[in-house]
């Protein structure tokens, strides 16, 4: 069976995001800091946050119940189902044995997978777990589903508002209108601290902000280096960015999304500089002979290369920064909320293009791979995702709270970090009809859940979920 699944990518997505969130020019007044400092400096517009009636857990029954229901999925369809998170809510007990509360009462319970985790690499990892079990033998010819969910929230300080939160899916199978370029990709896999979380006590990490950015971006050159080997090697000519017609990035901030495109171009100068225009050339020749640590370093060629890879950018890039910028930092969701976004953008226009996908977690686990963009057959369109994503309907009816709402909001989400006994207390109106919440953790740290759903009548009302024991209606 192996041996005859093509284009094996993925079919279908669904995005999630919590309607909560906070303009970042208003936190720019609150912190006291510089005007511009989050939105140019960081390249951010607004952030998403987490109440204490969603999660991770939460978010993720939303989105994958949304992705069966809008494409009409039968649920015995699913055979693997893979979870891409760092963010922790039990040590043991991965999100993926939640999610099955939606397939049990089909009587689905043969769906393989666990969760994936190594910080913003686990969406990436539970990917290709599950594009290398369609193209294998042990294919069974169902569908599989990767979930990326996350929660970004750091300590107060120069972090906090790279931030976010958001929980895409994702259907894959054969014969996909984003198909994987199974042979093109490369990875780089390393150890360092950059940022990491050793305290367990506590749902903020720890972060060493310069390291972070170089390893990001010595590990964005060691991937694409090999990912155009790999390409040259197949399709006997060069590869540089004008090969690629969209490029998406892993995006804590924006701004280092513009650095590493920018990166990128000095790569293409590097390896073959008649791949990129005269001007540039002329520009970029005098960073030429920089050691690679010495190029890392070096404010005159990042500020040169941002300056002569902008055309690019704009056409490449700009239309994947729309979630992003914003909803903020989704780790594991990342890399595909620039996807969904580049979806949402050009869905009239993608069709036999390439887009080119960076992937980092910190620690560190880094991949660019390529994905090439075919018709499909409806449901699985290119057209019909970007409609049942429907993003800015959901942008446009978030509720933006005040800053002083959101720390007081973070400070008690410390309080109930890994506690017991206590029942959710935030607004049921802020939740969009369809969403599930956490309705309470009991004593014996057990989680319940409800979802808050529309009747005929037009009214909202709600359904209850079962915890990890027992098992109710959803």
């Amino acid at each position: 069976m192996a041996s005859l699944q093509h284009n094996v990518g993925i079919l279908a997505m669904e995005v999630y995001f919590p309607t909560t969130c906070v303009q970042q020019d208003a936190l720019e007044t609150f912190d006291g800091v510089s005007k511009g400092k989050y939105t140019i400096g960081l390249g951010q517009d607004c952030m998403t946050f987490c109440t204490d009636l969603e999660d991770v857990i939460s978010m993720s029954l939303t989105v994958v119940t949304s992705l069966l229901e809008k494409y009409a999925i039968d649920p015995k369809q699913i055979g693997r189902l893979e979870v891409g998170s760092e963010t922790v809510i039990d040590k043991s007990k991965s999100i993926k044995t939640w999610l099955m509360c939606i397939f049990e009462k089909f009587g689905n319970t043969e769906i393989e997978g666990v969760d994936s985790t190594n910080a913003c690499y686990g969406g990436t990892a539970a990917l290709f777990n599950c594009i290398n079990w369609v193209e294998s033998n042990s294919w069974d010819g169902r569908y599989g589903l990767v979930v990326a969910t996350d929660s970004a929230v750091y300590a107060e300080g120069p972090a906090r508002p790279t931030g976010g939160a958001a929980a895409i899916a994702m259907l894959i199978g054969p014969n996909a209108p984003l198909a994987i370029e199974k042979n093109y990709r490369g990875t780089h896999m390393a150890h360092a601290y950059d940022f990491y979380k050793p305290n367990l006590a506590s749902e903020y990490p720890v972060v060493d902000g310069k390291l972070s950015q170089n390893c990001y971006l010595m590990a964005l050159d060691s991937c694409y280096k090999r990912f155009c080997n790999r390409f040259e090697k197949g399709e006997g000519k060069e590869f540089s960015l004008l090969d690629a017609d969209y490029v998406a990035f892993h995006s804590p901030y924006n701004k280092l999304v513009q650095k590493s495109f920018a990166r990128l171009l000095f790569n293409d100068f590097s390896r073959h500089a008649s791949s990129v225009e005269k001007d540039a050339q002329k520009k970029l020749e005098p960073y030429a002979g920089l050691s690679e640590e010495e190029s890392y370093n070096s404010r005159d060629l990042e500020k040169v290369s941002q300056q002569v890879a902008k055309p690019l950018y704009d056409t490449k890039v700009q239309t994947s920064t729309l979630l992003p910028k914003q909803v903020g930092n989704m780790y594991t969701a990342s890399l595909y909320a620039a996807l969904a976004s580049i979806v949402h953008n050009k869905h009239s226009t993608l069709e036999g293009q390439r887009v080119l996908m960076f992937s980092y977690g910190s620690g560190l686990a880094s991949t660019i791979f390529s994905l090439k963009i075919r018709e499909g057959q409806h449901p699985f369109t290119i057209s019909n995702i970007a409609e049942v994503m429907d993003l800015q309907s959901k942008l446009e009816s978030r509720n933006e709270f005040s800053p002083e709402d959101f720390v007081s909001n973070l400070k008690l989400m410390e309080t109930l970090y890994g506690a017991k006994g206590f029942v959710s207390s935030a607004k049921h109106s802020l939740l969009r009809p369809g969403t599930f919440y956490l309705t309470e953790v009991d004593e014996k740290y057990r989680r319940f859940y409800s979802q808050k759903l529309v009747s005929t009548d037009g009214n909202c009302g709600n359904t209850e979920l079962a915890n990890g024991t027992n098992h109710s209606e959803l």
